[in-house]
């Protein structure tokens, strides 16, 4: 009987900390099974789950005082995937098997009762974690290996069962090394520009907001086809970059939502929840430690709010953090977690509860128009760049010679745009105009008074805030970049201004 170490990682969001697992197991006294660490509920019945696999491989369940310490002590642990980690160290300290093989290996995977190894949430940050902390190999589930194969610098075993596990130990068998070739599934095609009918302001706006990262308001009566648009933004957005693709990937597997086929996520998502979604749904929350919210799922992508006016004013108020810092922090009893949510918003909503198809037709009250739409709080509307009013359809046919644009012509500007703002802000590792902040805008970046004139004037005025005169300036950048030019002029800043201006909310 000897004390012996195993490793697993505790995750926080998806940011993870290294657990190390000590068994202690002694001759003597009655026998017993002590786990220490901070562990949940699911993570203190571990020790049947543990106890029945062992014995469920026909191996000798140690009758002494089994003592099991997770550090660090005070960290708290909290899920299943710690089990896979706690049977090796049992058997390691009963001496049932040889150590050396555990020595830099984190291990991961839920054991049922007859030893079988299930998946488990998170693998990806997990073993992301693992590498940063020096570990050189990881053994997984082996529904897994894919999504843990997506991490390199580390070797990666797969085992469908304990035995296997318990073999490989012993220096008896050898585990999977990697998942058998399989094709990558086909990528859906995004909904193409040119079914939407009319609406050229909307259709400009949705370029502008592509091509440099910036939030949408749509308002207009239903049926003019503000969903349509903002289904097809993703479209105009150019391919996730590998260390992009991580972070989307990271946040599905700790939320669940991996592909059996564990890909990286390669295309922006697009996520839009129902208006009913509740606040923890929205942000991030759960008991214990939290999950991600629909602003996580939509990182690197768009979040679509449609009739954003339904959904209240603290759920929407609740968009404020993440939209001017891009992460959620949620503090629980048991820490504080740290989401990333560096998303576009698009929020779509009809200007009136009656929403009838024409204003002329509205029966609503001026009041009650005014109490709907300020829903939409004057702080949450200061972060949202574009404003559109969305006008009813006239026709349902298209003259000749006037073809709506397509999403691949359109991508095609927005992508010499987006190149334009990257080459500028390559120095200080900004990808769009949107992530500049303001005061390098005004400093480093500052635009003539002859050019700035009329943010000047709106802000002494008050028809603007500080906060929007920068976001009118981020906008102006875009809209150069969009006309080829190097730096924004008058009409730029004036062609921004007029978006925040427009009496679109």
């Amino acid at each position: 009987m000897a004390l012996r170490r195993t490793w697993a990682v505790a995750l926080f969001g998806v940011d993870g900390a290294l657990v190390e697992i000590e068994a202690d197991v002694r001759k003597g006294g009655l026998p017993s099974l002590q786990l220490l660490g901070l562990p949940d509920t699911a993570l203190q019945e571990s020790k049947n789950r543990v106890r029945a696999a062992i014995q469920n491989c026909q191996e000798d369940w140690p009758a002494s005082c089994v003592t099991l310490a997770l550090s660090p002590a005070a960290l708290p642990k909290a899920g299943t995937s710690y089990d896979l980690a706690l049977a090796c160290a049992v058997l390691a300290g009963a001496e049932l098997v040889p150590p050396h093989r555990l020595a830099g290996t984190v291990l991961f995977g839920e054991l049922a009762l007859d030893g079988r190894i299930r998946p488990v949430r998170g693998l990806l940050p997990a073993l992301l974690a693992a590498r940063k902390e020096g570990m050189r190999r990881a053994v997984v589930p082996f529904d897994g290996l894919a999504e843990a194969h997506l991490v390199e610098g580390i070797e990666v075993l797969g085992a469908v069962h304990l035995r296997e596990v318990v073999a490989w130990l012993r220096e008896l068998g050898e585990l999977a090394r990697y998942p058998p070739p399989v094709d990558e599934p086909p990528v859906a095609e995004a909904p193409d520009l040119a079914d939407v009918l009319g609406q050229p302001e909307a259709r400009w706006a949705l370029e502008v907001a592509a091509a440099g990262g910036h939030h949408l308001l749509m308002v207009g009566p239903p049926g003019t086809g503000k969903t349509m648009l903002a289904k097809r933004l993703c479209g105009l957005l150019p391919e996730l970059s590998g260390q992009e693709a991580l972070e989307v990937t990271a946040i599905r597997s700790v939320a669940g939502d991996l592909a059996d086929s564990a890909a990286l996520v390669r295309v922006p998502p697009f996520v839009a929840p129902h208006s009913s979604l509740s606040i923890p749904a929205l942000v991030g929350g759960g008991t214990g430690l939290a999950r991600p919210g629909a602003v996580s799922r939509a990182h690197r992508g768009v979040l679509l709010l449609d009739e954003a006016c339904e959904l209240g004013p603290k759920r929407l108020e609740a968009l404020r953090t993440a939209l001017e810092e891009g992460e959620v922090r949620l503090a629980r009893r048991d820490g504080t977690l740290r989401y990333p949510a560096r998303f576009q918003l698009v929020l779509a909503t009809n200007p009136c509860p009656c929403a009838p198809a024409r204003d002329l037709d509205c029966q609503c009250p001026p009041q009650v128009r005014r109490r709907y739409l300020g829903k939409l709080s004057g702080p949450l509307l200061d972060r949202v760049d574009l404003r559109v009013r969305m006008r009813p359809i006239t026709a349902m046919t298209v003259h000749s010679g006037a073809e709506p644009e397509s999403t691949a012509v359109v991508r095609e500007r927005v992508a010499q745009a987006r190149a334009a703002a990257r080459e500028r802000w390559s120095a200080h590792g900004w990808q769009t105009n949107t992530e500049v902040p303001g005061p390098v805008l005004r400093r480093e970046f500052a635009l003539p008074h002859e050019v700035t004139g009329l943010l000047d004037r709106g802000l002494e005025v008050g028809a603007i805030t500080a906060r929007g005169a920068d976001r009118c300036l981020r906008v102006a950048w875009t809209l150069a970049d969009l006309d080829g030019r190097e730096r924004p002029d008058a009409e730029h800043v004036a062609a921004a201004l007029e978006f925040r201006d427009r009496k679109a909310a």
